[in-house]
């Protein structure tokens, strides 16, 4: 009778009654613990994230700029060679192959939505910051390409391994950096690769098609996961293809909306430049930006796209074919000067002549909604041609971030840990779908500064060794 009376309709409704109350309860349990958690990690970058990591990095920016006799100057050379490569180099793939590959991981949401951010938190004068990190930093990335073919070790298997970590273990004969590196490697691509990727591709395909975050977490693991698993030449001719065309694609859009705003642009750069130095309130109703604030977001939102210092692009650039350490180095580092130089100058532009211009469109906006903003200025499809440019740019960086992530788990496990690290990575892609944007904004802010450190000790310790 006990059983019976359980099944009883009155006592199965409150028992399904219990359940959804303990349920929200749980729930309400993890999402302050989010929360707490967010405060800390914010309150963290708000810390290391000050004049210190400010100077240290930007300082190393303008310290190989000097040392390297400005070799920005030979930006032309870089791109004639990714272009036409050598073919007697040695190496696993074409040195166009590993550009592409670093730029499939550059150029991901931190040109669109992270410009947009820098600008709402930082003001207009971020753009400026951002804007040097990309130009000074050129510098850094050719600083730590270089470094990374010089000490690439080739594999019994024939192919070439590099960057920061074996820079770190053969130059600075620091094994426990080299491991340091990894692990902060594999963290940031679970972060700055991965989650703020696949949250970008939901949270864009649920605004513009109302499609579940559940579904576009799916599919975009799905679609991923076929790729990565081919490994890196599955993954650089998928690159190759995708970065030219997605990158023209946006290009043409902004050039667009620049020309509809013509008559701002001039007023957009001088408010670019004046609130760089000079504090001020943002228009449209954002917070009002420090010099120092407009530094943190700008260096920061710079280094996210470009990644100049965090010897990434090194990892790619060790398995180039290539003659000399210098050839593949100029090659890399023209990939910092597409992706900040042009790429991001050119999305500040369009979000700053848009505030001018119109004003009232940014009201009440969030942090990561201006360039959205600026893109519906284009009657009917203009938000649509942002939606498809943010997935495309986001899903080409899960892809590209797997294979810096497979290189660090190489390292640190050897090749039988990369099936497991791809089955976690894509799991993360689902996960990193459903988390809040500024949490992880904020968690890959954190993670980049970590791994900034042991990258550029190891270039400006080994300075001597990197020629122009």
């Amino acid at each position: 009778m006990e059983k019976a009376s359980f099944f009883h309709p009155i006592n199965l409704c409150r028992g399904i009654k219990s359940l959804s109350l303990l349920k929200r309860c749980q729930s309400a349990g993890i999402e302050v613990i989010m929360n707490n958690l967010f405060d800390i990690i914010k309150n963290f970058n708000s810390v290391i994230w000050n004049w210190p990591m400010l100077i240290f990095l930007f300082g190393t920016h303008l310290f190989f700029t000097f040392y390297l006799k400005f070799i920005q100057k030979k930006i032309g050379k870089g791109i004639k060679l990714s272009i036409a490569p050598s073919e007697s180099g040695e190496g696993d793939a074409s040195s166009f192959a590993t550009l592409t590959t670093t730029l499939a991981a550059t150029l991901g949401t931190g040109n669109i939505i992270g410009v947009s951010t820098a600008v709402a938190l930082g003001g207009p004068g971020a753009i400026f910051w951002c804007w040097l990190t990309g130009v000074f930093g050129m510098a850094t990335t050719y600083a730590e390409c270089y470094l990374g073919v010089l000490y690439r070790k080739k594999t019994k298997d024939g192919t070439y391994l590099g960057g920061p970590m074996y820079t770190l273990e053969q130059g600075l004969h620091s094994k426990g950096l080299a491991v340091l590196y990894c692990l902060l490697t594999l963290l940031a691509s679970y972060g700055i690769g991965c989650s703020t990727q696949s949250n970008a591709v939901t949270e864009t395909a649920s605004h513009l098609w109302g499609v579940s975050p559940y579904v576009i977490g799916f599919l975009t693991a799905f679609v991923t996961g076929l790729v990565i698993v081919g490994g890196l030449k599955s993954i650089g001719n998928i690159c190759m293809r995708l970065v030219p065309a997605m990158g023209g694609f946006y290009i043409l859009a902004c050039i667009l909306l620049l020309i509809m705003n013509i008559q701002y642009i001039l007023p957009a750069f001088t408010l670019i430049f004046r609130s760089a130095f000079l504090p001020q309130a943002v228009m449209g109703g954002f917070i009002g930006s420090t010099i120092k604030t407009a530094a943190r977001y700008g260096i920061a939102r710079g280094l996210f796209t470009n990644e100049a210092g965090l010897g990434t692009a090194a990892i790619a650039a060790a398995s180039g074919k290539t003659k000399s350490p210098k050839d593949q180095a100029l090659i890399s580092m023209s990939a910092t000067f597409w992706d900040t130089v042009i790429m991001c100058a050119i999305t500040g532009l369009v979000i700053v002549t848009n505030i001018i211009g119109n004003p009232e469109s940014v009201e009440g906006l969030s942090s990561g909604e201006l360039t959205t903003a600026a893109f519906k200025q284009i009657p009917i499809i203009g938000e649509n041609m942002l939606g498809i440019s943010i997935i495309a740019f986001a899903i080409a960086t899960l892809i590209g971030w797997s294979y810096f992530g497979e290189k660090a788990v190489e390292y640190l496990f050897g090749k039988n840990g990369i099936g497991t690290y791809r089955v976690c990575y894509i799991i993360m892609i689902f996960v990193g779908s459903i988390l809040s944007l500024e949490f992880v904004w904020e968690l890959s802010d954190l993670i980049n500064a970590f791994m900034i450190m042991p990258n550029i000790l190891s270039l400006l310790l080994l300075h001597r060794k990197i020629k122009e």
